[in-house]
């Protein structure tokens, strides 16, 4: 038998569920996730759902369920994060922590990332339950949902905890995750992402030397100097240009939507040569050519300085610390070699944070149902892959040997200015955008896991 949702008594449960979560401050840190979590598990349990609260340590709560398929094929992985990162109450519209609806929007510290995507994982496993107690075939794959901890600061105390102490309660082949499902315009054109892909983070801290003396006295080897030359050739000068997988699907297919003379300015993107040239010749904001260079190439930001501590003291060593950002396909020496001719005599490079880079295969069958279900929800956009510069639990999950894509849609609704509304002040989502979400999960779920 076949069984459809109600789907506007769907809506208001989903938004009740969002506007409850937002509601508990999980500002990481401390974190205080545990209170997530049991809101969570109160919920699945009412339903017949026999939920799992871990804690990495107190108060650092994970959710776990699963709703049991046949078993035919390898579960699938709903994957989110209950922690926010911190607001300032003073410069929020409404209150950060109110979840109130104002002009067809919840606000709040995580509407956008990502107790919206919490909420609506939380209403699809819900929704499969009853499709299920309803008669309705099960799913031929195990479903689990996982609200993780600690994203926000790395994740050790969230998924990389599970990974590492319960992998088989998360063990799945695909999962999807945050990073993905935003929409965006190109002259009359309208996308949708999928994250495919996700930069790795390489932090490294420079460290120069030099001899130490009374400054009246200048000196040729001042580590200050040294350091600076080298953390403003690092700053300033981009990195050779590379293409991935995903970033080249990106722009073939944005490519092949678009017109003349939009159409050959993106190919010739696809020549390392002229990609700067032709990244120049489209009518894009600044905001996406950073995020064009960024996605082409390895980069390097320097963020802190230290040197010295008295004004008339040449100081015998000067440090920085860099945020490192590489492509699918590199390692830590892969990185290194494109730096070492940036660094100045007597100046050190030693990495002290690595998370590897990652990518999906665009083509697979979960990749294609998402387009698949997208064409029929929004036919007049096209759904092209993406990548992340940042970075998610998919760094986790990823060992488990799980394919991780980045896919919780968002309605495009012609404001661009609401995709950066992440970790901003006045964080909100539209209620119609969690209503379509939900839809488009729920059809793109039953058609992967029940086939």
């Amino acid at each position: 038998m076949s069984w459809t949702p109600h789907w506007e008594a769907v809506g208001d449960e989903v938004v009740r569920h969002l506007q409850a979560l937002l509601r508990i401050d999980t500002t990481n840190p401390p974190g205080n996730e545990t209170a997530a979590a049991e809101y969570l598990a109160r919920v699945l349990r009412s339903e017949g759902f026999e939920p799992l609260v871990l804690e990495s340590a107190p108060g650092r709560g994970n959710l776990v369920a699963r709703l049991k398929g046949t078993g035919e094929r390898a579960p699938l992985l709903l994957m989110c994060h209950t922690d926010v990162v911190p607001a300032e109450p003073e410069h929020w519209s409404y209150p950060p922590f109110g979840g109130e609806i104002h002009d067809g929007f919840v606000w709040g510290r995580g509407a956008v990332d990502m107790k919206n995507s919490v909420a609506v994982e939380l209403m699809l496993m819900l929704l499969f339950k009853r499709r299920q107690e309803a008669g309705a075939p099960p799913l031929k794959r195990d479903l689990i949902f996982m609200a993780a901890a600690d994203e926000e600061r790395g994740g050790h105390l969230g998924a990389g905890w599970l990974v590492d102490h319960h992998p088989d309660l998360i063990r799945a082949e695909y999962a999807i995750n945050e990073g993905g499902g935003y929409g965006f315009q190109l002259g009359q054109k309208v996308y949708y992402t999928c994250q495919t892909a996700e930069k790795g983070y390489a932090r490294f801290r420079l460290t120069a030397r030099g001899e130490p003396g009374h400054a009246s006295v200048p000196r040729e080897d001042n580590a200050v100097v040294r350091l600076a030359e080298t953390v403003a050739r690092i700053g300033c000068t981009p990195l050779p240009t590379h293409f991935t997988d995903t970033v080249c699907r990106y722009l073939t297919t944005i490519a092949e939507t678009q017109d003349e003379p939009v159409r050959s300015a993106i190919l010739r993107m696809l020549h390392p040569e002229h990609f700067m040239a032709a990244v120049e010749q489209l009518p894009i904001p600044a905001t996406w050519r950073r995020q064009l260079m960024a996605i082409t190439r390895n980069t390097a930001t320097p963020t802190v300085l230290h040197a010295g501590s008295k004004v008339n003291v040449i100081p015998s060593t000067a440090t920085a610390r860099v945020d490192g950002r590489v492509l699918p396909g590199f390692d830590r020496e892969m990185f290194y070699a494109e730096l070492e001719p940036l660094l100045c005599e007597g100046v050190e490079l030693e990495f002290t944070d690595w998370g590897p880079p990652l990518e999906a295969p665009v083509e697979s069958p979960l990749f294609d149902t998402i387009r698949e279900v997208m064409a029929e929800h929004e036919p007049e956009a096209t759904l092209v892959p993406s990548m992340l510069t940042g970075a998610t639990d998919a760094k986790h999950i990823v060992r488990l040997g799980t394919r991780v894509y980045g896919f919780t849609p968002l309605k495009w609704e012609g404001d661009e200015s609401l995709l950066s509304l992440a970790h901003a002040h006045d964080e909100r989502v539209s209620v119609n955008s969690l209503l379509f979400s939900t839809r488009v999960l729920y059809d793109v779920v039953e058609r992967f896991a029940g086939r």
